[in-house]
């Protein structure tokens, strides 16, 4: 079976617009959350997220935006763009770079994209209230390639030329983990060769809010209280937005023009807990045959893995779900484990290609994040390995975790080059 590499990564974050300043961030444990004010409403009892800096989409038209002039984007691409649309535009250049590839050479037809957000419910909002004002005698004619949840694939499809496989993926919180885990098949069973796999989240009232209503997110006012994975004080995750761009390629393909590898993605599994539409089995048994399947797709034991990024988001029940979970399939075992939203926040969608393409820097680097937000861990989540600092080394073999709604589990092994 054909070897997969990651060879490019972009990124925009709460936590750094490039490489290297998520590389710092991780590193040192600097947060990118910080204090917000919705619907300029001081009484939402919603107060923090994980912001995106150096970029302006708060009007619904792309005109008004502003983001850093390094990124040179015809106003063709913008026009049919959601801000997120903008984030991800933006991510993937900064990949291609990376990967030192030109746009020209994604069209070659073994090249394909997978996607994901939940689309854009600003510029939904803005769309739907304009045609009601008019009594739906006039619209935007670009109002639903900008707005639905298959906007990313729908643009950067078209605006690259991009002729192998593109599609999009939605389930929730573990959407670009199955994006990635399908791009790896790909590569894999030899119908593409390169795969662009893209995960982009806006972070306004309109995507934020409806999750206040479920009381799933912290109503903390300190940014350095708020999210705070495996903690016992945690009381809600932190929205945050951007969008992360990792490009992966065939081995051989990417060793024939002489790319740089930061590592391989050696096996994926999947697996629903059929349980509840938002909550997680208490047990984490979906969640277990997913970091199973996974490892036994990569033809790896458990005892091999060394560092697990945990998808835990900061909510009481995902994380010990989680917690239990990890334990049962490693055992006394015990390999490092954390959360980088303790940091970022949750990116919703983008979250497990964002957290893959963390694994991907610190295997390159030489480090494994630690849990800096930590302080008292639930005692359900004790039984973790949970350093409070970044290990100064990179593990060998990384496990990603990832869950969503409905009870979608993805796992992603993924291994030093």
């Amino acid at each position: 079976m054909r070897s997969v590499a990651i060879t490019g990564l972009g990124f925009i974050t709460s936590i750094g617009n490039d490489r290297a300043a998520v590389s710092r961030s991780l590193r040192e444990g600097l947060s990118g959350l910080a204090r917000v004010e919705f619907l300029h409403n001081p009484r939402l009892s919603i107060r923090v997220a994980g912001t995106v800096k150096d970029f302006e989409t708060d009007s619904p038209s792309w005109r008004d935006w502003r983001y850093p002039e390094r990124y040179q984007l015809a106003r063709e691409a913008l026009r049919s763009l959601a801000p997120h649309g903008l984030y991800a535009l933006c991510a993937v250049e900064q990949a291609l770079a990376d990967a030192r590839l030109t746009a020209a050479e994604l069209g070659d037809g073994a090249t394909g994209l997978y996607c994901a957000s939940a689309g854009s419910a600003f510029l939904m909002h803005h769309h739907l209230a304009q045609l009601h004002a008019v009594q739906g005698e006039r619209g935007n004619p670009l109002g639903v390639v900008s707005a639905i949840a298959g906007t990313l694939n729908f643009n950067l499809a078209a605006h690259y030329h991009i002729r192998g496989a593109v599609g999009g993926f939605a389930a929730a919180c573990a959407s670009s983990t199955h994006a990635l885990g399908c791009a790896v098949d790909e590569i894999r069973l030899g119908r593409q060769d390169r795969m662009v796999v893209v995960g982009a989240e806006e972070v306004n009232a309109e995507t934020v809010l409806p999750f206040a209503s479920m009381r799933a997110l912290s109503t903390q006012a300190d940014p350095r209280l708020a999210s705070r994975p495996f903690d016992q004080g945690r009381d809600g995750f932190v929205a945050a937005g951007g969008a992360v761009c990792m490009i992966v390629e065939e081995r051989g393909v990417a060793e024939a023009r002489g790319a740089s590898i930061y590592g391989f993605l050696r096996g994926w599994g999947q697996a629903a807990d059929g349980h509840h539409v938002m909550m997680p089995r208490p047990d984490g048994a979906g969640l277990v045959d997913a970091m199973r399947r996974a490892l036994r797709d990569a033809g790896v034991e458990p005892a091999g893995v060394d560092y697990v990024n945990a998808h835990a988001t900061s909510t009481p029940a995902g994380d010990r779900s989680e917690a239990v979970a990890i334990q049962t399939v490693f055992g006394s075992h015990g390999p490092v484990v954390s959360s980088t939203k303790g940091l970022t926040g949750h990116p919703l969608s983008m979250s497990g290609i964002m957290e893959a393409a963390f694994c991907a820097v610190g295997l390159a680097e030489g480090f494994t994040p630690g849990n800096p937000c930590l302080v008292d861990p639930d005692p359900l989540c004790a039984g973790l390995n949970l350093p409070r600092a970044t290990l100064p080394q990179a593990p060998r073999l990384i496990l990603k975790n990832s869950s969503g709604f409905g009870g979608s589990n993805v796992s992603v092994v993924i291994g030093a080059a």
